[in-house]
């Protein structure tokens, strides 16, 4: 369990899915891309660069001058993921990696279609399932696993993994895996894509995604009890 002195609004679910890259990274060879990178900074101390120790090359992309990450330094381009996707960036990249960008892009059929297009094989995506609005660059939408299963098929891509993180009254992330040669990565990559909470919750009924960030008091309260219940209760006393 983490602190419950954690942010829990930005930084837990952070956390989270940074422990969650941290478990694949290694995986992956050759060329990565960090789309809409910023800084690539992971908000712990570290880049996301460094996660990707066997990469042969790392490149980060930003969408405009004032966004850019790094000044000036090799391996950076800039890239409006709601315009055409330049030919030379189709299919360039072993590995793109997106981290919380999509609910901020209004776009959203382009701007995924892009992404799976700059990738020959995989696709590392993190997206907001529930947190409160931020909008500094716009905030437009909310992501369910049904959504990205979807969105990945349209383009062509196996999701092979969609996990979530279910902390108490906290921000819930997906981290999602694709590809586009499944049998490649069979026995490799986790397989696990599922909507259903393993952890049991006190809402009554419903274990699925979000089940702990949003509680639910009619079931958590202790049911009363009924005027006869305490009648026979007393009556057994005696």
């Amino acid at each position: 369990m983490m602190d419950k002195a954690v942010d829990r609004v930005f930084r837990l679910p952070r956390i989270w899915s940074n422990d969650e890259l941290k478990k694949v990274a290694h995986l992956f060879k050759g060329d990565i891309a960090n789309i809409s990178g910023w800084k690539d900074i992971d908000k712990q101390g570290s880049h996301y660069k460094d996660y990707f120790k066997n990469a042969s090359s790392y490149t980060i992309t930003n969408y405009k001058a004032e966004a850019k990450g790094i000044q000036g330094l090799e391996n950076e381009i800039y890239l409006d993921l709601e315009a055409e996707l330049p030919s030379e960036l189709q299919n360039k990249f072993d590995v793109v990696f997106n981290h919380t960008v999509l609910e901020h892009v209004y776009n959203i059929h382009k701007a995924f279609k892009n992404i799976c297009s700059m990738t020959k094989d995989v696709a590392i995506i993190v997206v907001p399932f529930l947190q409160v609005m931020h909008a500094d660059y716009g905030d437009y939408w909310r992501f369910t696993p049904s959504t990205m299963k979807k969105l990945f098929e349209e383009n062509n891509m196996n999701m092979v993994y969609c996990n979530f993180n279910s902390h108490e009254n906290s921000s819930v992330y997906l981290f999602c895996i694709a590809t586009k040669q499944q049998d490649k990565w069979k026995n490799i990559l986790p397989e696990h894509s599922s909507y259903v909470d393993p952890i049991k919750s006190n809402n009554g009924f419903q274990n699925w995604v979000g089940c702990h960030a949003i509680q639910n008091d009619k079931f958590m309260r202790e049911k009363p009890v009924s005027f006869l219940s305490r009648i026979k209760s007393f009556i057994k006393r005696i």
